[in-house]
């Protein structure tokens, strides 16, 4: 599937093509990522960043490759190096005739006169190893192929500045060993029928420029190890392997088992299709190539987790290139990213890792890279578990799965009552689920500025509490599937719903977002309350949805997300912009983000009843991968026009949703409509 390319008209603007960004994952938290023009202009970019302790300690080990073919009496690089300086040199770039995805792959073709070249990089699943291919299709003659090995040995998020020694490079079989600090986990860079010529020095001065607007450090430097000298005749291929695999360099033959790596590649893209060419008969027939585009997305976010108790367990990288898994972004992606694409077995290994992790029934938020205890500070991570859980049973009916889940969300449930960390638990005068914060942001709207919540939403927030009411709904169908007593469960629901009416504000036409805040009640028009409407269990009226779906699409309503504030409100910023504390003061006070697009979609087809207006809303979606991480969807976007995609170039709740709510509406769309009202009666065996 080649639907994605990009022709000399884009490659030759350094500064849009600069902002063009391929990636590719391995399955355990792993990836090889750059700018298409082969510059490096994040510190984020290598064609090597392993997961040394997967899926975490991302280590960048190559960097990037020195490329130049000679022929004749001709000598051309074919790669880009911006440096501090200003200086574009070489200017390979100039050369690219054209930049393609096939499928997961990413394709550079250069033309020079009579010689076309292609580049196809990939990486072996489930381990720490890069393949970079070059395939001479056209030339009058054979061409001297060499590669310069560009590399280092540091944290994902870190900056080599000044480095100094030497790494050890050694002469391997089949390549070299690359040590580039003693103890540090070795590279091995092997090729087949190549001269490797070792070398050591540093290369000052790579420069950031994208990592310059984020107000970091704006140069680096790396290590350059040497050449990779080849012949190539037309119709030939080459391939350098970069890897961290102890065996790597332990054999002859060790190269040739990865050369072949690419049809192990293509075997892997093929099984998930198929898997969601099962799942979705019709709707894979029926999909738009950007949406197939979004399924082979999806898998790049899936990875192991695997622990001695848990040898099987699977999570969820929340974004490419700096996020790890997060257990609210798992759990809200978790439907999209298995259940959509019918890979069920996954959503049941990753739900059965998170389960084994809830704690005084709070769900963790994050993992740090190097390994420390994870960090319980999310008031609703563990109501989207059940969420979850609830979704993955209405699609499989896994009785079994929901019985070792049971103990463990009634657990949640009773931690809430009796109250938890950062003053969470249930308000006893109606129900409510509360957090007190104390100084830490619990929603997802978390961003801080010198350790400062910028949205605190302390008190009693819109979305949690709608996520609160469905928990209710869904334990009480549990226990009766069980076979226990839901009563309670359903009377929690019936309380709960009662009680939510103090979220309308008849002056504004919505919901508050926060109710009993130190402040106060928060009249702030933001897109949480668009949860209580499209969340399978409302518990509003249809005079209600109907005015919270249309408010949302008046003042928070793009085409590449929802806003995370109205623009007519005071605080609002339009423009993601600036050094660490003004992009977090931007975060959640008007920047777009993607993955609430698709719940007002399925929320305006609710109220509205029109399944192509709602579809329509999607629609955008495929423009907007190709304008960031290219084949992918991005995390933020700027409030004001033109939406500027920011963040992360892949975000995995972005795509998981638009993929869930996708095929959710394109099924709808072949059934008769029914009636749209609350779930509740249904789910409370009334």
């Amino acid at each position: 599937m080649t639907d994605l390319a990009f022709g000399r008209d884009a490659l030759g603007d350094p500064a849009r093509a600069g902002r063009l960004e391929w990636f590719v994952a391995n399955g355990i938290g792993g990836y090889s990522a750059g700018a298409v023009t082969g510059a490096i202009s994040r510190r984020y970019h290598g064609l090597l960043v392993a997961a040394l302790h997967p899926p975490l300690g991302r280590t960048l080990m190559l960097a990037k490759l020195g490329e130049r073919i000679d022929w004749q009496d001709r000598s051309v690089a074919l790669d880009t190096n911006v440096w501090a300086s200003g200086a574009v040199t070489p200017a390979g770039y100039l050369n690219l005739e054209a930049f393609r995805l096939e499928d997961t792959v990413p394709v550079w073709t250069w033309a020079i006169g009579d010689v076309r070249l292609e580049k196809r990089i990939w990486m072996e699943q489930g381990e720490n190893t890069t393949c970079i291919q070059y395939r001479l299709v056209t030339a009058p003659e054979p061409v001297r192929l060499t590669l310069e090995p560009i590399v280092d040995h540091r944290d994902v998020h870190g900056a080599t500045r000044r480095g100094v020694g030497v790494p050890r490079v050694e002469p391997a079989a089949g390549g070299i060993r690359v040590e580039v600090t003693d103890g540090a986990t070795p590279l091995w860079l092997l090729g087949v029928n190549a001269e490797f010529r070792p070398a050591a020095e540093w290369y000052r001065g790579y420069a950031l420029p994208l990592e310059a607007e984020r107000g970091f450090d704006a140069s680096e430097d790396h290590v350059y190890v040497g050449q990779v000298v080849t012949r190539l005749k037309p119709g030939e291929t080459f391939t350098l392997v970069a890897s961290t695999r102890r065996d790597a360099g332990a054999a002859e033959t060790a190269p040739l088992a990865r050369i072949a790596a690419l049809t192990r590649r293509r075997a892997h893209e093929k099984s998930v299709l198929d898997a969601w060419k099962r799942a979705q008969p019709t709707a894979s027939r029926l999909a738009p190539p950007w949406v197939r585009r979004l399924v082979l997305a999806a898998d790049a976010f899936v990875v192991e987790r695997s622990s001695v108790f848990d040898p099987g367990g699977h999570s969820v990288i929340a974004g490419y290139p700096w996020f790890a898994d997060w257990g609210r972004d798992t759990m809200i992606a978790l439907p999209g990213l298995t259940l959509a694409t019918g890979r069920p077995e996954v959503g049941r290994a990753i739900l059965a890792t998170w389960l084994r992790l809830v704690s005084d029934g709070m769900l963790p938020n994050t993992f740090p890279e190097r390994g420390d205890a994870p960090e319980f500070n999310t008031v609703d991570a563990a109501l989207w578990l059940i969420h979850a859980v609830r979704a993955h049973f209405d699609a499989t009916g896994d009785a079994a799965f929901l019985a070792e889940a049971f103990p463990v969300l009634e657990g949640i449930i009773a931690a809430c009552e009796r109250g938890t960390r950062w003053n969470i638990g249930v308000d006893a005068h109606d129900g409510l689920l509360k957090n007190g914060g104390g100084g830490v942001a619990l929603t997802w709207m978390d961003a801080r500025v010198d350790g400062v919540p910028v949205t605190p939403r302390e008190g009693k927030c819109v979305e949690v509490n709608a996520l609160w009411y469905g928990a209710a709904i869904a334990m009480a169908a549990f226990a009766r599937r069980l076979g226990h007593d839901g009563a309670r469960h359903v009377a929690r629901a019936r309380r709960v719903e009662g009680s939510f009416a103090r979220f309308w504000n008849a002056g504004s036409g919505c919901l508050y977002d926060v109710l009993d805040g130190p402040g106060g009640d928060d009249a702030r028009i933001r897109p949480n309350q668009i949860f209580a409407v499209s969340l399978p269990d409302s518990p509003l009226n249809a005079a209600q949805r109907r005015a919270v779906v249309d408010v949302c699409g008046r003042h928070l309503l793009t085409s590449h997300g929802l806003r995370s504030l109205s623009p007519a409100d005071p605080g609002y910023v339009g423009t993601y912009a600036g050094d660490p504390r003004q992009r977090d003061a931007a975060y959640h006070q008007g920047t777009v983000w993607t993955w609430l697009l698709p719940s007002f979609a399925i929320a305006h087809e609710r109220v509205h009843g029109d399944r192509d207006r709602a579809l329509a809303f999607l629609e955008p979606m495929a423009q907007l991968i190709a304008q960031s991480g290219v084949g992918s969807l991005p995390e933020i976007a700027d409030g004001d026009p033109p939406h500027t995609p920011r963040g992360c170039f892949a975000q995995a709740w972005s795509v998981a949703e638009v993929l869930r709510v996708w095929h959710l509406l394109s099924a709808e769309r072949r059934r008769p409509r029914r009636r749209n009202v609350p779930r509740t009666a249904m789910a409370m065996g009334r």
